[in-house]
């Protein structure tokens, strides 16, 4: 199949929120993230804050009177039975620290440190204050990662040899 989009680069995540400035302020600190954006469409009653890291990833809060919480699952295997998106992922250099950091700043586990699937990676989960689950993972100290080197990618299934 040709692709329909040639060298698309994703801009960000858009993650409704309950509670804007508490999920801004949440994960501006827990993340390292800066306000990129904020804005309203009056039309529709929505309210959003851009959160942009240093490297240069972005993260969409939107807020609308009247939202409902969605899935909030009490674990990556639970999400995965709804269909639609489940998580946000971060390639973090230190998955444990981190997750220790995300807990003491309000996140609650949802699966602690542990060796992931893909081999020579860590992982873990987290819920922020308002129950969206966080992956966390650590590609960097991964051996199959060089210094310099992109994170690997996962083959497509039809690539993948038994």
């Amino acid at each position: 199949m040709t692709p329909v989009l040639t060298a698309p680069v994703l801009d960000h995540v858009g993650l409704s929120v309950g509670d804007l400035p508490a999920m801004s302020a949440w994960y501006a600190a827990a993340f390292g993230l800066a306000v990129d954006l904020e804005f309203t469409v009056a039309e529709v009653g929505l309210s959003g804050t851009m959160l942009r890291s240093p490297e240069g990833f972005r993260i969409e809060l939107l807020a609308r009177a009247g939202s409902t919480p969605g899935l909030q699952p009490g674990s990556a295997a639970e999400a995965a039975l709804t269909r639609g998106f489940g998580h946000v992922a971060f390639d973090v250099p230190d998955v444990d620290t981190t997750y220790d950091a995300l807990l003491a700043a309000g996140a609650t586990d949802r699966m602690s440190p542990r060796p992931s699937p893909e081999p020579g990676v860590r992982m873990a989960f987290v819920a922020d204050p308002e129950g969206n689950l966080v992956e966390l993972l650590d590609r960097t100290s991964s051996s199959v990662v060089e210094e310099g080197a992109p994170a690997p990618v996962s083959k497509p299934r039809s690539e993948v040899r038994a």
